[in-house]
Protein backbone atom coordinates (compact mmCIF):
# COMPACT_ATOMS: atom_id res chain seq x y z
CA UNK A 1 0.00 0.00 0.00
CA UNK A 2 2.66 2.03 1.02
CA UNK A 3 4.36 1.75 -2.54
CA UNK A 4 1.09 2.66 -4.28
CA UNK A 5 0.55 6.05 -2.59
CA UNK A 6 4.07 6.33 -3.20
CA UNK A 7 3.81 5.91 -6.88
CA UNK A 8 0.51 7.74 -6.62
CA UNK A 9 2.16 11.15 -5.11
CA UNK A 10 4.96 11.70 -7.93
CA UNK A 11 2.09 10.73 -10.74
CA UNK A 12 0.13 14.30 -9.13
CA UNK A 13 3.62 15.70 -8.76
CA UNK A 14 4.34 15.59 -12.61
CA UNK A 15 1.40 16.88 -13.76
CA UNK A 16 1.21 20.01 -15.40
CA UNK A 17 -0.50 22.55 -13.12
CA UNK A 18 -3.33 24.74 -14.14
CA UNK A 19 -4.82 28.02 -12.69
CA UNK A 20 -7.88 30.04 -13.64
CA UNK A 21 -9.08 33.26 -12.60
CA UNK A 22 -12.69 34.46 -13.23
CA UNK A 23 -13.96 38.14 -13.84
CA UNK A 24 -17.61 39.59 -13.86
CA UNK A 25 -20.57 37.40 -13.53
CA UNK A 26 -21.76 33.81 -12.60
CA UNK A 27 -22.58 33.22 -16.04
CA UNK A 28 -18.53 33.62 -16.69
CA UNK A 29 -17.94 31.00 -13.89
CA UNK A 30 -20.09 28.52 -14.78
CA UNK A 31 -17.98 28.98 -18.00
CA UNK A 32 -14.70 28.54 -16.15
CA UNK A 33 -15.39 25.48 -14.27
CA UNK A 34 -16.86 23.98 -17.67
CA UNK A 35 -13.38 25.26 -19.32
CA UNK A 36 -11.46 23.48 -16.19
CA UNK A 37 -13.44 20.18 -16.65
CA UNK A 38 -11.41 19.99 -19.99
CA UNK A 39 -7.73 20.36 -18.13
CA UNK A 40 -9.21 17.84 -15.45
CA UNK A 41 -9.50 15.16 -18.21
CA UNK A 42 -6.62 16.03 -19.90
CA UNK A 43 -4.64 14.92 -16.55
CA UNK A 44 -4.01 18.31 -15.49
CA UNK A 45 -3.36 19.59 -12.28
CA UNK A 46 -5.96 22.43 -10.88
CA UNK A 47 -4.00 24.80 -8.39
CA UNK A 48 -5.24 28.47 -7.05
CA UNK A 49 -3.98 31.01 -8.83
CA UNK A 50 -2.03 32.59 -6.14
CA UNK A 51 0.43 29.47 -7.01
CA UNK A 52 2.76 28.74 -9.70
CA UNK A 53 1.73 26.75 -12.53
CA UNK A 54 2.52 25.93 -16.32
CA UNK A 55 -0.88 27.44 -17.34
CA UNK A 56 -2.93 30.31 -16.04
CA UNK A 57 -6.38 31.06 -17.37
CA UNK A 58 -8.04 34.76 -16.87
CA UNK A 59 -11.73 34.46 -17.97
CA UNK A 60 -12.18 38.19 -18.82
CA UNK A 61 -15.17 40.51 -18.92
CA UNK A 62 -16.11 43.62 -20.46
CA UNK A 63 -18.56 44.91 -17.94
CA UNK A 64 -16.39 44.85 -14.39
CA UNK A 65 -15.07 48.62 -14.49
CA UNK A 66 -11.07 49.14 -15.40
CA UNK A 67 -11.17 45.66 -17.00
CA UNK A 68 -8.21 46.54 -18.89
CA UNK A 69 -6.36 47.42 -15.41
CA UNK A 70 -7.51 44.12 -14.00
CA UNK A 71 -6.46 42.01 -16.24
CA UNK A 72 -2.80 43.59 -16.75
CA UNK A 73 -2.68 43.21 -13.01
CA UNK A 74 -3.61 39.19 -13.08
CA UNK A 75 -0.82 39.11 -16.16
CA UNK A 76 1.97 40.40 -14.10
CA UNK A 77 1.00 38.32 -10.93
CA UNK A 78 1.37 35.11 -13.21
CA UNK A 79 3.98 36.07 -14.27
CA UNK A 80 5.37 36.93 -10.77
CA UNK A 81 4.36 33.38 -10.07
CA UNK A 82 6.22 31.47 -12.96
CA UNK A 83 8.02 33.63 -15.66
CA UNK A 84 7.38 30.78 -17.86
CA UNK A 85 3.90 30.33 -17.05
CA UNK A 86 1.94 30.21 -20.77
CA UNK A 87 -1.40 32.69 -19.87
CA UNK A 88 -4.37 32.32 -21.98
CA UNK A 89 -7.01 35.46 -22.29
CA UNK A 90 -10.27 34.40 -22.89
CA UNK A 91 -13.83 35.59 -22.75
CA UNK A 92 -15.55 38.84 -23.02
CA UNK A 93 -13.59 40.95 -22.45
CA UNK A 94 -10.88 39.08 -25.21
CA UNK A 95 -13.30 39.17 -27.73
CA UNK A 96 -14.25 42.89 -27.92
CA UNK A 97 -10.47 43.69 -27.51
CA UNK A 98 -7.97 41.21 -28.75
CA UNK A 99 -5.55 43.62 -29.96
CA UNK A 100 -4.68 45.24 -26.83
CA UNK A 101 -4.45 42.31 -24.91
CA UNK A 102 -2.38 41.09 -27.50
CA UNK A 103 0.00 43.85 -26.24
CA UNK A 104 0.31 42.94 -22.90
CA UNK A 105 3.34 41.68 -22.40
CA UNK A 106 3.49 38.09 -21.39
CA UNK A 107 -0.03 37.17 -22.78
CA UNK A 108 0.49 34.03 -24.94
CA UNK A 109 -3.03 33.12 -26.29
CA UNK A 110 -6.31 35.00 -26.65
CA UNK A 111 -9.57 33.90 -27.46
CA UNK A 112 -13.04 34.52 -28.22
CA UNK A 113 -16.53 33.98 -28.24
CA UNK A 114 -16.33 30.90 -30.35
CA UNK A 115 -13.32 29.24 -29.37
CA UNK A 116 -12.92 30.05 -25.80
CA UNK A 117 -14.44 26.49 -25.03
CA UNK A 118 -11.67 24.68 -27.38
CA UNK A 119 -9.06 26.35 -25.00
CA UNK A 120 -7.50 23.39 -24.09
CA UNK A 121 -6.70 22.47 -27.89
CA UNK A 122 -4.58 24.82 -28.40
CA UNK A 123 -2.58 24.49 -25.30
CA UNK A 124 0.26 22.36 -26.58
CA UNK A 125 3.94 22.35 -25.48
CA UNK A 126 3.26 25.23 -22.91
CA UNK A 127 6.04 27.28 -24.03
CA UNK A 128 5.86 30.87 -24.39
CA UNK A 129 4.90 32.60 -27.37
CA UNK A 130 7.21 34.88 -29.33
CA UNK A 131 3.51 36.65 -30.73
CA UNK A 132 0.72 36.36 -28.86
CA UNK A 133 -1.65 34.19 -31.02
CA UNK A 134 -5.52 35.33 -31.32
CA UNK A 135 -8.40 33.69 -32.24
CA UNK A 136 -10.89 35.88 -32.38
CA UNK A 137 -14.37 35.70 -34.71
CA UNK A 138 -16.91 37.92 -36.15
CA UNK A 139 -19.67 38.16 -33.47
CA UNK A 140 -22.36 36.74 -36.15
CA UNK A 141 -20.62 33.40 -35.77
CA UNK A 142 -21.41 33.29 -31.87
CA UNK A 143 -24.73 31.77 -32.86
CA UNK A 144 -24.16 28.37 -31.17
CA UNK A 145 -24.61 27.21 -27.58
CA UNK A 146 -22.41 25.68 -25.33
CA UNK A 147 -23.93 23.94 -21.60
CA UNK A 148 -22.19 24.95 -18.54
CA UNK A 149 -22.75 24.71 -15.27
CA UNK A 150 -19.79 24.87 -12.01
CA UNK A 151 -20.25 22.07 -8.78
CA UNK A 152 -17.32 21.88 -7.31
CA UNK A 153 -16.25 26.05 -6.67
CA UNK A 154 -18.92 27.45 -4.18
CA UNK A 155 -21.29 25.63 -1.40
CA UNK A 156 -24.27 26.40 -4.79
CA UNK A 157 -23.99 25.77 -8.30
CA UNK A 158 -24.17 28.30 -11.45
CA UNK A 159 -26.07 26.67 -14.26
CA UNK A 160 -25.77 28.46 -17.47
CA UNK A 161 -29.35 28.06 -19.50
CA UNK A 162 -29.17 30.90 -21.98
CA UNK A 163 -26.43 32.94 -23.52
CA UNK A 164 -26.39 36.30 -25.57
CA UNK A 165 -28.66 39.26 -25.97
CA UNK A 166 -30.90 40.62 -28.61
CA UNK A 167 -31.16 44.46 -27.41
CA UNK A 168 -28.50 46.59 -28.29
CA UNK A 169 -28.18 49.22 -25.83
CA UNK A 170 -26.42 52.02 -26.27
CA UNK A 171 -24.56 51.54 -23.15
CA UNK A 172 -23.64 48.00 -22.97
CA UNK A 173 -21.17 45.94 -25.05
CA UNK A 174 -22.84 42.24 -24.47
CA UNK A 175 -24.10 41.79 -27.62
CA UNK A 176 -20.84 42.72 -29.12
CA UNK A 177 -19.00 40.19 -26.65
CA UNK A 178 -22.22 37.61 -26.62
CA UNK A 179 -23.75 37.44 -30.02
CA UNK A 180 -27.34 37.23 -30.36
CA UNK A 181 -29.93 35.52 -28.03
CA UNK A 182 -29.94 31.26 -27.52
CA UNK A 183 -30.78 29.16 -25.11
CA UNK A 184 -30.13 25.56 -23.61
CA UNK A 185 -32.12 22.90 -24.77
CA UNK A 186 -34.55 21.84 -21.17
CA UNK A 187 -33.07 18.03 -21.94
CA UNK A 188 -29.42 19.31 -21.06
CA UNK A 189 -30.92 21.60 -18.67
CA UNK A 190 -32.33 18.87 -16.79
CA UNK A 191 -29.08 16.70 -17.19
CA UNK A 192 -26.95 19.15 -15.83
CA UNK A 193 -29.00 19.89 -12.92
CA UNK A 194 -28.84 15.89 -12.18
CA UNK A 195 -25.45 15.99 -12.73
CA UNK A 196 -24.89 18.92 -9.91
CA UNK A 197 -27.38 17.22 -7.42
CA UNK A 198 -25.04 14.10 -7.54
CA UNK A 199 -22.42 15.99 -6.66
CA UNK A 200 -24.01 16.76 -3.61
CA UNK A 201 -24.89 20.11 -3.61
CA UNK A 202 -28.53 21.07 -2.79
CA UNK A 203 -28.71 24.53 -4.60
CA UNK A 204 -28.78 25.98 -7.95
CA UNK A 205 -28.54 29.44 -9.66
CA UNK A 206 -29.89 29.74 -13.23
CA UNK A 207 -27.76 32.14 -14.89
CA UNK A 208 -27.57 34.12 -18.33
CA UNK A 209 -27.32 36.96 -19.70
CA UNK A 210 -30.46 37.41 -19.65
CA UNK A 211 -32.85 34.36 -18.47
CA UNK A 212 -36.20 35.63 -18.85
CA UNK A 213 -35.49 34.88 -22.55
CA UNK A 214 -35.15 31.47 -21.88
CA UNK A 215 -36.66 29.76 -24.87
CA UNK A 216 -36.18 32.53 -27.42
CA UNK A 217 -34.28 31.91 -30.98
CA UNK A 218 -33.49 28.83 -31.99
CA UNK A 219 -31.42 25.81 -30.93
CA UNK A 220 -29.06 24.34 -33.58
CA UNK A 221 -31.86 24.13 -36.65
CA UNK A 222 -34.78 23.51 -34.25
CA UNK A 223 -37.38 26.28 -32.49
CA UNK A 224 -37.22 26.04 -29.05
CA UNK A 225 -40.25 24.24 -27.61
CA UNK A 226 -40.07 25.06 -23.97
CA UNK A 227 -40.80 28.40 -21.91
CA UNK A 228 -38.94 29.38 -18.68
CA UNK A 229 -41.90 28.83 -16.61
CA UNK A 230 -41.53 25.24 -17.90
CA UNK A 231 -38.14 25.05 -17.28
CA UNK A 232 -39.10 25.84 -13.83
CA UNK A 233 -41.69 23.64 -13.13
CA UNK A 234 -38.97 20.62 -14.47
CA UNK A 235 -36.42 21.77 -12.10
CA UNK A 236 -38.59 21.55 -9.26
CA UNK A 237 -39.58 18.02 -9.98
CA UNK A 238 -35.94 16.81 -9.42
CA UNK A 239 -35.49 15.76 -5.97
CA UNK A 240 -31.78 16.15 -4.88
CA UNK A 241 -32.29 19.76 -5.56
CA UNK A 242 -33.96 21.93 -2.81
CA UNK A 243 -33.30 25.53 -3.99
CA UNK A 244 -33.34 27.20 -7.24
CA UNK A 245 -32.75 30.57 -7.53
CA UNK A 246 -33.26 32.92 -10.61
CA UNK A 247 -30.44 35.34 -11.62
CA UNK A 248 -30.29 38.31 -14.24
CA UNK A 249 -33.93 37.60 -15.69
Amino acid sequence: MENILTSDIKVEDSLPRVAFHTLGCKLNFSETATIARDFDHEKYKRVDFDSPAEVYVINTCSVTENADKRLKGLVQKALQLNPKGFIAAIGCYAQLQPEEISKLDGVDLVLGATEKFNLIEYVNDLAKKEQTEIHSCEIDAANFYKSSYSTSDRTRAFLKVQDGCDYKCTYCTIPQARGVSRSDTLDNVISNARKIGASGLKEIVLTGVNIGDYGKGEFGNKKHEHTFLELIQALDLEDPINRIRISSI
